[in-house]
């Protein structure tokens, strides 16, 4: 094994050591992103919420280890697990998981070096939580996961192809996601829909289909923690799910259609122009109001360094649970309207006034969730103008 500097750190209640390395990339000896801690913060809240759901012992699959420092945390801060399975294609990362889990003075932890997808196909039923986690896009490897995955169990996504996804670069997004992305203000909620109609596609030729109990776009990552249920009656209605967003760059109307292969309008009933559409991707609801108020409970309960950060990000997706699909940018509406923009809080309550939903949302520090239509809310900001 090369000899390298070796840097330790702390999460939670975990100790971990590995090869120092410059900046975070594959190319690192042992892969450790310290941006991804309340990303780990989060999985810990939310399999732990599973685990008391479940009321039994659980198995984890942490499918792309690196330095391990997921399934070790996996396995000391969550009560009730079983055995966790570490998996990594290199050596070296073998080396360090085996170490850390060490460190940790942590039994019924195993290590192992397979290619990730075959890893999948060999544990079949084995797992009751499954997290993917990889350097890049996780869609390689989901139509294993829905392949492996147990009736109950629960699936933890993370993207970081988000320039994809968010329609920056369409076609790798056609190709990996099969769906058309589009790049607008609300291009982070659109490409978590994208990953999350993906996975129900890729899972419902093994009659399973998800219910997403919270997701969340971050920086440069998106992540989803999707319940994985089993029955064929029951996935061809989750699949009703699917369908498209069609948007209006003129006016910046929007509008929603279920179904994959339903007639989609080409022109926008506001101004006449064209619609632009993306999808097919999930139209469901993306966060879960029960199970997230449960994490910001258990978050009582942790060590995690990064709990004013998670619990903030878990509030606003509370708030979000039961709002419509897609959200207003203040400032890009004010833009196209050529008029200053109120104040943010003031746009709230006179939607609320009018009896309309007005949401904030975690996506984007201006943006407001609602019922009401594009004209609905000029007419509020022309308003509170005067």
């Amino acid at each position: 094994m090369e000899e390298y500097k070796i840097k330790r750190i702390e999460e939670g209640l975990t100790t971990i050591e590995f090869p120092e390395f410059e900046k975070v990339s594959s190319a690192a000896p042992v892969f450790y992103n310290p941006h991804m801690e309340l990303n780990r913060d989060l999985s810990i809240l939310a399999i732990q919420v599973f685990q008391k759901e479940q009321g039994r012992e659980i198995n984890i699959c942490d499918l792309f280890g690196g330095s391990g420092i997921r399934g070790v945390r996996y396995k000391k801060e969550i009560d009730g697990v079983g055995e966790v399975s570490i998996n990594d294609i290199s050596e070296t990362a073998n080396h360090y998981e085996r170490h850390n889990i060490e460190l940790n003075n942590l039994s019924d932890v195993e290590v192992y070096q397979h290619d990730a997808s075959m890893f999948l196909r060999m544990k079949r039923g084995e797992f009751d939580v499954i997290d993917i986690d990889p350097f890049g896009t996780p869609s390689p490897f989901l139509d294993s996961a829905g392949y492996c995955a147990r009736r109950d169990s629960l699936l933890c996504v993370t993207a970081t192809d988000t320039s994809a996804l968010c329609g920056t670069y369409p076609e790798p997004c056609i190709r990996k996601y099969n769906s058309k992305p589009y790049k607008s203000e609300y291009c982070h909620e659109t490409g978590i829909r994208i990953l999350a109609g993906f996975v129900a596609l890729s899972l419902s030729k093994y009659a399973k289909f998800i219910e997403v109990k919270m997701s969340h776009s971050t920086e440069h990552y998106m992540r989803l923690y999707l319940e994985i249920k089993k029955g064929s009656k029951r996935t061809d209605e989750s699949l009703k799910n699917m369908g498209y967003i069609s948007h209006c760059k003129n006016c910046l109307h929007r509008q929603t259609r279920n179904g994959l292969a339903s007639p989609i309008d080409d022109v926008c009933p506001i101004c006449g122009e064209k619609l632009v559409h993306a999808g097919p991707l999930w139209l469901g609801p993306i966060q879960n109001e029960e199970f997230i108020r449960k994490m910001i409970l258990e978050a009582e309960n942790k060590k995690i360094n990064s709990e004013k950060e998670a619990l903030k990000l878990l509030n606003k997706c509370l708030i979000e649970s039961n709002a419509p699909a897609t959200f207003y940018d203040v400032h890009s509406i004010c833009k196209s309207l050529k008029l200053s923009a109120p104040k943010f809080d003031l746009i709230l309550d006179e939607l609320k006034n009018d009896g309309f939903q007005a949401i904030k949302t975690h996506y984007n520090p201006l943006g407001i969730k609602s019922d009401a239509g594009i004209k609905d809310i000029e007419q509020i900001l022309i308003k509170l103008n005067k």
